[in-house]
């Protein structure tokens, strides 16, 4: 079974080292679950110790989610925190984010090209023959789910749960993190399947307290890699 550490690095094509953010919780944003304005919301994800966040407004216009893009982008890197954007990579190449989050079915190895070693890519993945399908040599890490059922996007798919997500995890040759109706209460059993680390939507968009969340997700997801740290190669 492939098993993650935190800040695992990462081997680009040109040898240069990446290293994935840490801790290893990446909050997926949607501004139209989100109680206060969007930039409010990353700002105090990120004032609780996230240092992962990738922009998932997809109904707005690419020109408008550039310039959110550019609002979020310095306070992202004055925490030291990575800013990535879910859609194509022409658009994170013309945002100037840290990366891009790409769809099931896209071609990872295109985005490799056109934004060099030195960005992070990721791609959403639902079944095993997708993870067995991923090149570590264009992609840094898969987001696997639903996890489980979720109000974020009912009807997105059957969940994997926690059997799916551990055959995922020892098909990918990349790190794998868990998404889709988790709560602080099931970090710990998605660890125990392998998940290397957990992404957040709809739980901290809806919070009246999004900082409070971050911190508890991160508290768990912390303790139970701890736990699970002699499994890890």
């Amino acid at each position: 079974m492939h098993v993650w550490s935190l800040g695992r690095r990462v081997a680009s094509p040109v040898g240069v080292r990446l290293r994935l953010p840490d801790p290893p919780l990446l909050v997926v944003s949607d501004r139209r679950q989100a109680r206060t304005p969007l930039v409010a919301v990353i700002a105090a994800v990120i004032g609780a110790g996230c240092r992962w966040v990738s922009l998932r407004e997809k109904d707005l216009p690419e020109d408008e989610q550039i310039i959110l893009a550019r609002q979020l982008l310095p306070r992202a890197r004055a925490a030291g925190a990575r800013l990535l954007i879910h859609g194509g990579a022409q658009l994170a190449a013309l945002a100037g984010t840290d990366g891009v989050h790409l769809p099931s079915g896209s071609e990872p190895a295109a985005a490799r090209a056109l934004l060099g070693s030195r960005k992070l890519i990721g791609v959403s993945i639902h079944t095993v023959p997708e993870a067995e399908a991923i090149d570590p040599a264009h992609v840094d890490y898969a987001l696997a789910g639903p996890a489980f059922e979720t109000a974020s996007k009912p009807g997105y798919g059957p969940e994997i749960g926690r059997k799916g997500l551990a055959e995922i995890v020892r098909a990918a040759r990349v790190p794998v993190l868990a998404i889709g109706g988790i709560n602080a209460a099931r970090v710990a059993e998605l660890v125990a399947a392998g998940a290397s680390g957990i992404a957040a939507m709809g739980g901290v968009m809806r919070s009246a307290d999004p900082a409070r969340e971050v911190d508890g997700l991160i508290a768990t997801l912390t303790g139970a890699l701890a736990i699970h740290a002699p499994d890890k190669c």
